[in-house]
């Protein structure tokens, strides 16, 4: 198990984008947050294994259809063992 900080910049709010990540995560497997920044970017922290995470990023990268991705930047971090995923309203 492997442990990612992400941070999307671009028009990644009100794209839906928290919520259908949720449920691609969920399909996956994959393990962690998901939240709207007051900069405008989105922060994921998500956990699961070296091939899962490579394939949710290649979501990420993508985002769903109205997203527009300008920038990710991923950060190796420590396993926080999430037990699911979960979309966090401040």
């Amino acid at each position: 198990m492997k442990h990612i900080a992400i941070k999307i910049t671009g028009k990644v709010q009100g794209v839906s984008f928290r919520y259908t990540t949720k449920v691609v995560a969920d399909q996956m497997g994959v393990r962690g947050i998901i939240r709207n920044e007051k900069d405008g970017s989105l922060y994921i922290e998500a956990e699961g294994d070296d091939t899962l995470l490579e394939v949710f990023l290649e979501w990420c990268n993508e985002g769903p259809d109205r997203a527009k991705i300008e920038n990710i930047t991923i950060t190796p971090g420590e396993l926080k063992n999430y037990r699911n995923f979960e979309v966090v309203k401040k």
